[in-house]
């Protein structure tokens, strides 16, 4: 019987031990994924200055930006998207996040794309940052028109606390819309 205790106990200590080394392995510190995400928002906006050099200004005028280089998207009836990315205030990524998007309707296809978010005001930022998982709603306003040809920031544009510029689209579905867009800080 005292045989079997031991054994138990040891057991029990091991799982203990390993779950423990398990769920460590999971929080990020220490991964090379915000390397990862940084290189390629780098890669994202040097694209985004080269296709449309306007970015620049919307840029320099901005409190932060919001750089999201790969999303995913796709749906048959049932859709969502996936992405991550960092966000930038005075060129220095300050924290990274996830977008996640789910929609219902007529829709089929899938596509790819990138998108940043320019925050004009210093209260938008500020809200931003402090929400536990913020929702891109109606009041973004694009910058780049669907076909992806020019940057239309006007003196209506110029005013919103929140711009979009959604770019590099690849697939097979239309449109590219940022509204129900869900985006949560994360740990890469």
């Amino acid at each position: 019987m005292t045989h079997s205790l031991l054994t138990r106990r040891a057991f029990a200590l091991g799982a203990v031990a390993g779950t423990s080394a398990l769920a460590a392995c999971g929080n990020g510190v220490g991964s090379r994924g915000s390397g990862t995400i940084d290189a390629r928002v780098n890669a994202t906006l040097s694209e985004m200055y080269r296709t449309f050099p306007n970015t620049r200004v919307l840029a320099e005028k901005s409190n932060g930006m919001l750089v999201m280089p790969l999303v995913t998207e796709a749906g048959l009836g049932l859709g969502g998207a996936f992405g991550r990315g960092a966000l930038r205030v005075n060129d220095t990524t300050v924290d990274y996040y996830s977008v996640t998007k789910a929609s219902g309707g007529l829709q089929i296809g899938a596509q790819q794309y990138a998108h940043v978010l320019f925050f004009m005001t210093p209260s938008s930022l500020e809200s931003f940052r402090r929400s536990p998982g913020w929702a891109a709603g109606a009041n973004i306003e694009y910058v780049i028109s669907d076909n992806g040809d020019s940057v239309n920031a006007d003196t209506t544009t110029a005013l919103s606390p929140v711009l979009a510029v959604v770019f590099g689209r690849a697939g097979l579905r239309l449109g590219a819309t940022l509204e129900g867009s869900k985006y949560t800080r994360i740990i890469p």
